[in-house]
């Protein structure tokens, strides 16, 4: 494909700094609005799910926050084709649009009440158009910083991806905070839960300014070829082995990622009977953690190397996940429920920084945003949005407090079974295939 792509001396990026925000300005978006569609999930079942079972309704709710995440891999496949073709730059301003017109949808639907099945299915839809983007967001904002990080620091740049998401966790549970501290419970479940999807309304347009100066990376320009959808899908489809090794690498951080932030606040509320402002205060200082130990676990991997970090999380995480929900859950205060999420915070922020520099590496780099997009997509569709519910559900029919940390080792074992096969020996043992050209071993 002619071009830019011919350059042979791409432009360099003016400011790292200034790329990894405009980069990142988007997945602040992209998190805000799947925080607090979990956050307020009880509010959001009264208003568009209504039921006599308090239950029934969350997991009405949690089920569609679900179902918009299986539009991942669909999103991760057609957009990402799209970015691997077009551009990182173009890709990215594609995937915000999608993703605003579904918090605008969400934000502005009327309620159950005020027009009937009509609300859930308009709200299912904002859930898919969100969902569909979201697909490719992580994976398109992960490339780019991949392709833009100086030698040896690969995994500290992309770090940034994950940490971006716990600004806009920060900033959602702030908000939370100050409307329960401001408004009765009963207003906010009534109407004041819309007005966080408002805020992020009003800051779109700020993000798309952001986006739009966005510069395309060097790598991309210094690519000869630029592959046609059609050989992006067929390249995708002959290296399914590395996108299942990488879904099971990813589902450790997606799950640890939507307990500590979407599912504590019901968590806390619904099972521990804890207050609102107690589970929202968690989150708050949840984020905070997750946004210092995301480019710590980068920076470390760059260092030592994936594989150590990535064992060590997950081998911590199958042997604790259970006995500290079990210990939380026997006598539930604020401290101890401080205490268990900070130590899943690290494990989420630890593994998380490493994850996303490996997973950059092991798949084949001329459809690099599509086949990373497709395992993360993967993996948060089938395991880590879904951890709400299972949570849920897990409770429910147990009667077991503590039973979602089976759930968190399950996630465990998928990682260590990956990155023992991954990387065999101590490097990369995968190989990755390119039907364009001619079998490349991993990179």
């Amino acid at each position: 494909m002619a071009g830019p792509a011919a350059s042979s001396n791409p432009p360099e990026i003016k400011s790292r700094i200034g790329a990894i925000l405009r980069a990142t300005s988007g997945n602040f978006l992209e998190q805000f609005d799947f925080f607090l569609f979990g956050f307020y999930a009880a509010a959001i079942g009264k208003a568009f799910f209504p039921s006599t079972n308090e239950t029934a309704q969350l997991l009405n709710t949690f089920g569609v926050f679900w179902l918009g995440a299986l539009m991942r891999p669909v999103g991760a496949i057609v957009l990402g084709a799209y970015i691997d073709r077009i551009g990182r730059r173009q890709g990215l301003i594609v995937t915000l649009a999608i993703m605003a017109a579904g918090t605008v949808v969400i934000a502005f639907c009327p309620t159950y009440a005020t027009i009937g099945v009509a609300a859930p299915i308009i709200v299912l839809i904002g859930r898919l158009l969100q969902g569909f983007s979201a697909g490719v967001e992580l994976g398109g904002v992960s490339v780019y910083l991949s392709e833009i990080s100086t030698p040896g620091n690969r995994g500290f740049y992309t770090s940034f991806q994950s940490s971006s998401q716990q600004v806009a966790i920060f900033v959602a549970s702030v908000l939370g905070f100050i409307l329960s501290e401001m408004m009765p419970a009963e207003t906010v479940t009534a109407w004041g839960w819309r007005i966080p999807f408002f805020v992020g309304c009003l800051i779109i347009p700020l993000i798309f300014f952001l986006r739009r100066s966005l510069q395309e990376t060097p790598a991309f320009l210094a690519m000869k070829k630029h592959p046609t959808a059609n050989e992006v899908f067929a390249s995708a489809l002959a290296n399914w082995r590395i996108v299942i090794l990488g879904m099971m690498i990813a589902v450790l951080t997606t799950t640890t990622f939507y307990f500590v932030t979407v599912y504590t606040p019901t968590f806390g509320k619904s099972v521990l009977k804890l207050s609102t402002q107690d589970a929202l205060l968690v989150t708050l200082l949840v984020a905070v953690t997750n946004f210092f130990w995301n480019p710590v676990g980068g920076a470390l991997s760059d260092r030592v190397g994936r594989k150590p970090v990535l064992l060590t999380i997950a081998c911590l995480a199958l042997v604790t996940a259970y006995p500290a929900l079990h210990w939380l859950v026997a006598a539930p205060t604020f401290g101890k429920l401080l205490a268990v999420e900070m130590m899943f915070s690290f494990y989420f922020g630890m593994y998380s920084g490493t994850m996303l520099g490996a997973l950059v590496e092991i798949v084949p780099a001329h459809v690099r945003t599509t086949c990373f997009s497709l395992a993360f997509a993967l993996a948060a569709a089938l395991f880590g949005t879904f951890t709400p519910f299972a949570s849920t559900l897990l409770i429910e029919h147990t009667g077991d407090k503590a039973s979602p940390g089976y759930w968190l080792m399950l996630a465990a074992v998928l990682g260590i079974i990956a990155a023992s096969v991954v990387y065999r020996g101590g490097k990369q043992a995968v190989t990755t295939y390119d039907p364009i050209a001619e079998p490349v071993a991993g990179h």
